[in-house]
């Protein structure tokens, strides 16, 4: 399925498929995580250390979620954004309210989490914290 553009974002949960359907797609590792809301091992994810200019989408749907400009090195291990793509993504507050889980706005396949105030110096300061299993990545010179 090829990457939707954010004008292009479906209304909100419009790509349900069953647990089955789910697995027949995914790796279990993005079953794992996408769909049980697991996390990726720190420092281990393919796009931790990328900072190529393109697109990050869903790996679940191919949503768009985060362009590379607002990817940046927060040393978390994991792949952080500043912010994403408007209408991509949903925030759900979590118990004891420190961290918004992340997930994708089309397919819910759970993203990460977003950290609010931690002082980096960013136009939004938060960081998305997000899973690279979760991801795919289209570099700005490929066909998407």
């Amino acid at each position: 399925m090829a990457a939707m553009t954010a004008a292009a974002v479906p209304a909100t949960g419009s790509f349900q498929k069953q647990d089955e359907e789910w697995r027949a797609v995914l790796s279990p590792e993005q079953f794992r995580v996408l769909r049980l809301k697991g996390t990726d091992k720190r420092g281990k994810g393919e796009f931790t250390k990328k900072f190529e200019e393109g697109t990050y989408s869903c790996a679940g749907c191919g949503t768009a979620l985060y362009k590379s400009t607002t990817k940046f090195d927060s040393g978390c291990g994991w792949p952080a954004f500043f912010d994403a793509i408007p209408g991509a993504i949903k925030q759900t507050p979590e118990a004891g309210g420190r961290r918004m889980e992340i997930t994708c706005a089309v397919c819910d396949g759970h993203l990460g989490h977003v950290f609010k105030g931690e002082g980096y110096s960013t136009p939004t300061d938060q960081r998305h914290c997000v899973n690279s299993v979760s991801l795919k990545f289209s570099s700005a010179g490929s066909s998407q």
